[in-house]
């Protein structure tokens, strides 16, 4: 089995950062969306001096103008484009003719998802549906609705280091998100994060 990549997201301290270099996931979000682990860009720009060059960093939006996003692409604060909000085709092939960085685009899925919808973007994200909320809620949904998936995909919604095993054996996703499934008291935890990459090389090795 190949082995499904892992972000880390929600980097907001620089103790993160530091963490992060010592456990090296392929990649590290920022969150600039309406959240508890919201950063500025001017943090995010420091984040990523502060982050080991073999991490890939993902900036994380609901709805943002396409040039702040340019901005944060062409200043190489941020390596690829995940998109939390409305954004439409439109909006996506826009984003797409001025930048050649990935994008992201993440489907909330609840009972009722149309999961066969196309999108113009490089991978979809799969998350729980929770009201309002754009992720980070620490909850999971049905992954049998993604048992027929043949594309590359991320897998997210309430990963943790006590599921990951599962989730990946099941559904062999390219990558695996988690935010809040390895945090205590709303911050990063190195040994929920050890504990987690250690899970996913005992079923991907």
């Amino acid at each position: 089995m190949s082995k499904t990549k892992v972000k880390i997201c929600g980097i907001r301290r620089l103790e993160d950062s530091a963490i992060l270099n010592e456990t090296l996931p392929d990649f590290a979000g920022f969150v600039f969306a309406k959240s508890p682990r919201r950063i500025t860009f001017q943090e995010a720009e420091i984040l990523r001096r502060h982050l080991d060059r073999r991490i890939q960093t993902v900036g994380v939006f609901v709805n943002e103008p396409v040039e702040s996003i340019l901005q944060l692409v062409n200043e190489q604060v941020i390596d690829l484009i995940q998109l939390h909000g409305d954004e439409d085709d439109q909006y996506l092939k826009e984003l797409a003719q001025q930048t050649d960085a990935k994008i992201i685009k993440a489907v909330r899925v609840s009972s009722e998802s149309n999961l066969n919808r196309s999108y113009a973007a490089d991978y979809l994200l799969y998350d729980a549906y929770h009201g309002n909320k754009m992720g980070g809620t620490g909850k999971t949904f049905n992954w049998e609705m993604l048992r027929d998936k043949k594309e590359d995909y991320f897998l997210a919604g309430g990963l943790n280091p006590q599921n990951i095993k599962q989730a990946i054996q099941q559904l062999h996703p390219y990558a695996v998100d988690i935010s809040s499934g390895v945090e205590t008291d709303g911050y990063k935890d190195r040994n929920k994060i050890i504990q987690l990459l250690s899970n996913i090389q005992e079923v991907t090795a």
